[in-house]
């Protein structure tokens, strides 16, 4: 289960963007109106403790995932230079409510992954942190080697997620755990 006291990243603050302040931001969410809708945001700089910032505005580029967004206080280019690779983050109690079968990704994070053999479980591995470059892909850390391998997070290979029994099941291609 989530921690409610935790943060999660959002976004990352890639670039400044023309000279008025404002920031590129690379999405790492599924919901736009992080960065689009007005209101409390908190930045952070590598490991420092998160600095609480007012969004004042925001928009999409059109076809990439890549937003414009200007914050209360950034009004130079210079201002907005300093704010490179600063992580947008959000804490984990102001997660939008889901739809049932839907999941925010980190709650699949130390759940232990599972394989269906001769209609009986068999326990394989962990899911260990996520990967959300372009596609969703669970880092699985295997039991019997501690191989690490990427598992894509779709519904045809992970069939089954059980949050309340702590544990998804995966049906991997030929070859999958192998690479």
């Amino acid at each position: 289960m989530i921690n409610k006291n935790e943060w999660l990243t959002v976004g990352l603050i890639t670039s400044c963007h023309g000279i008025n302040g404002q920031v590129k931001v690379k999405s790492l969410s599924d919901f736009e109106e992080r960065f689009l809708k007005p209101g409390m945001r908190w930045l952070q700089k590598e490991n420092e403790p998160p600095l609480k910032i007012e969004l004042t505005s925001g928009y999409k580029q059109p076809g990439k995932e890549i937003f414009i967004i200007k914050l209360e206080g950034i009004k130079t280019r210079n201002n907005a230079e300093k704010l490179k690779n600063h992580k947008i983050l959000v804490k984990t109690n102001q997660l939008p409510k889901l739809k049932k079968e839907e999941f925010h990704l980190l709650e699949l994070v130390n759940l232990q992954v599972k394989t269906l053999e001769n209609n009986e479980f068999k326990l394989i591995g962990k899911v260990i942190n996520l990967e959300n470059e372009k596609n969703n892909l669970l880092v699985v850390e295997l039991l019997e080697n501690k191989k690490k391998v990427l598992i894509p997070f779709v519904k045809e290979i992970v069939p089954l997620i059980d949050l309340d029994n702590n544990f998804l099941v995966i049906n991997p291609p030929k070859g999958l755990l192998e690479l």
